[in-house]
């Protein structure tokens, strides 16, 4: 019969503590394969840009953001599929380390968030063209679903909750460049 001593338990349960929670895999491989319908339902409203992914199909993407982590292969329809684990990436996007909660701030205030890009330049800039251009309808898809009327009373509710999360955000968390002094001059009067 072994005995661990109770200054050994306490410690393995702090270790245990500071590592990142990690949900099982067959929540992840759900996740994924939802934002792969999601990603492909919003790339099949547009044809062009379809057709320019299609110009790059078996290439694989692969976006990083702390420990989440997803590859992705174009298919020669133009759209995205979960990529094979031993496919090593011809694209990787890596998001900054921020808090979500930075992101969304960032996205709902119109600015993109910070990107390493490495990798194929010219799939790089096929998915720039994506990001500037691509937009997923979401009150065309309410309206098969609810109606018109409804989607766009909801639509315009969402509109005027981002619009007010905006400005709020901002004051609540300030965004770290507007917090720090911009030169030592400014730094200097404020002293």
């Amino acid at each position: 019969m072994t005995h661990t001593s109770p200054i050994s338990f306490v410690q393995s349960l702090f270790r245990s503590a500071a590592d990142p929670i990690s949900p099982p895999q067959w929540l992840v491989d759900e996740g994924q394969q939802r934002l792969v319908l999601l990603l492909n339902h919003v790339l099949m409203q547009e044809p062009e840009a379809q057709a320019r992914l299609a110009r790059k199909k078996g290439s694989v993407i692969q976006v990083r953001w702390g420990f989440f982590s997803l590859s992705l292969q174009l298919t020669p329809a133009g759209l995205v599929n979960v990529a094979d684990a031993s496919r090593s990436p011809d694209l990787v996007l890596s998001l900054e380390d921020q808090p979500p909660w930075t992101v969304a701030r960032q996205v709902l205030q119109g600015q993109r968030p910070s990107v390493q890009i490495e990798g194929d330049v010219q799939l790089a800039a096929e998915l720039a063209w994506l990001s500037d251009n691509l937009r997923w309808d979401l009150e065309e898809d309410l309206a098969r679903l609810l109606g018109d009327i409804p989607a766009h009373a909801l639509a315009d509710a969402g509109r005027k909750l981002v619009a007010a999360l905006g400005p709020w955000l901002a004051k609540v968390m300030p965004s770290p460049s507007a917090a720090a002094p911009t030169s030592v001059s400014a730094f200097r009067a404020g002293a």
